[in-house]
This record gives structure tokens, C-alpha cells and sequence, in this order.
């Protein structure tokens, strides 16, 4: 019987330091990294408001790669930047240009301008699902875009865009092929406008037309990415 108590107590002591230790091994750090590389079609949503000849805008969708970066504070709580660069053709609608003897309704060739508007969202993750292999996401943030490489096109002399800075919203989900690799599909709106001076001076002395130009594209993206 003495022998019995003992073998007890020396189990139950192995127990014990056995369950002390599991509850003493941290838990699995998750991974604060995620990298994406997406087709993003974009897709604009313009309209114009353009002194002097009037009519209203039509800026060209286009379709480029995009690179995201994201860091994770949180399993929930994330930081996206967003790069990419965009090309885009620009002309007038049903403009009025009879003052210099063209019609009171002519589509003007402004030519074509790229965009880089690198754009930090701030995101909230979540996991519907209890195997986690499906993760959607919110966000929002803001966005700087930068015009260049401007080519006003055979009509005007030259067009100038000003740089801008815009808000955007964001939605997606992640799809885990494994703990590293997964599939994203995400969209964004962006909400900007710029102003836009087009300079006509070759077609009537002084001739400098000012526009405000709304561009707010819709962004739709899909693609690959990591996380480490």
C-alpha cells in the first residue's frame, strides 16, 4: 500500500511538471509580413469641370502589375502600402471650340499621363471561418498621386497636372494555399482630383483653358502573395 502512495504521488508530480511546461511554452509568434504581387485593372470614374470650351472628360482603363506590402501589428490590425504606375489617355467631350472656328462639338486629343499614387491603408483582418483559410479585410487610407511623363498629343501645346493627394477605401480576402502561399483578390476606390491647365496658345494667342478633373478610379486587383 505504502509503495502504491508513492507511485501515486510521483505520477501525479510528472503531471504536474508536464503541464507546467506546456503552459510555460510560448504560443506561435505569427507572421507580421505579407507580400503581394497583383494584376490591378483600373478603372476610372471621371468627370470634369473645364472652363472656357466646356464638355466633360474621358480618361482610358488600363492594366498593370502592382506590388503591395503589408505589416501586421495585430493578427487583425494591419498597415498596406500600395505601388504601382499607371498610363492613361486623356481627351475632351463634346467640347465647344467654335471660337476658334472648329465645331460646338469636338472630342480634344489631351494626350496621355502616367499616375504613381502610392497608397497607405490601414486594414482590419478577420477570420470567419475556423480552419482560418479564408481571411477577408476592410481598409482605408489615403493616397499622394504623382503626374509625369506627360505627352500632350498633336492638338494643344502642353498640359499640366498637379499633384494630388486622395482618400481610399479598400475590401479583399486572402485564400491560404498553405501557411505561406495564398491567393488575393481586392478592390479599392479611390477618391481624388486634380487640377488641370491645358495650354492652347498654339491654336489662339494666350488661349490657356483651366480644368477640375475628377478621376476616382475603381481598382480591381488579383493575384499571389507570401507571408514570412
Amino acid at each position: 500500500m505504502k509503495k502504491i502512495g508513492i507511485l501515486v504521488i510521483a505520477l501525479t508530480l510528472l503531471a504536474g511538471n508536464s503541464l507546467f511546461a506546456q503552459e510555460e511554452k510560448p504560443a506561435p509568434e505569427f507572421k507580421k509580413w505579407q507580400m503581394r504581387l497583383r494584376a490591378i485593372g483600373v478603372v476610372p470614374n471621371e468627370s470634369a469641370q473645364i472652363g472656357i470650351i466646356g464638355g466633360d472628360v474621358a480618361i482610358s482603363n488600363t492594366i498593370v502589375p502592382e506590388l503591395d506590402f503589408t505589416y501586421f501589428f495585430t493578427k487583425n490590425f494591419a498597415a498596406e502600402l500600395i505601388l504601382g504606375t499607371t498610363k492613361h489617355d486623356v481627351n475632351t467631350v463634346g467640347s465647344d471650340i467654335s471660337a476658334i472656328g472648329g465645331p460646338t462639338s469636338f472630342d480634344v486629343d489631351l494626350g496621355s499621363v502616367w499616375l504613381l499614387p502610392p497608397t497607405l491603408t490601414a486594414q482590419y483582418h478577420f477570420y470567419p471561418l475556423q480552419e482560418k483559410k479564408f481571411k477577408p479585410y476592410v481598409g482605408a487610407g489615403i493616397n499622394y498621386t504623382i503626374f509625369y511623363n506627360v505627352k500632350e498629343g498633336s492638338v494643344v501645346k502642353d498640359v499640366k497636372y498637379d499633384n494630388a493627394i486622395g482618400f481610399a477605401a479598400q475590401a479583399g480576402f486572402d485564400v491560404f494555399i498553405n501557411d505561406t502561399y495564398f491567393i488575393n483578390f481586392d478592390v479599392k476606390r479611390l477618391f481624388l482630383k486634380t487640377d488641370v491647365t491645358v495650354d492652347a496658345s498654339n491654336l489662339a494667342a494666350g488661349l490657356s483653358i483651366p480644368a477640375e478633373v475628377e478621376i476616382n478610379p475603381w481598382i480591381i486587383g488579383l493575384g499571389f502573395g507570401m507571408r514570412f
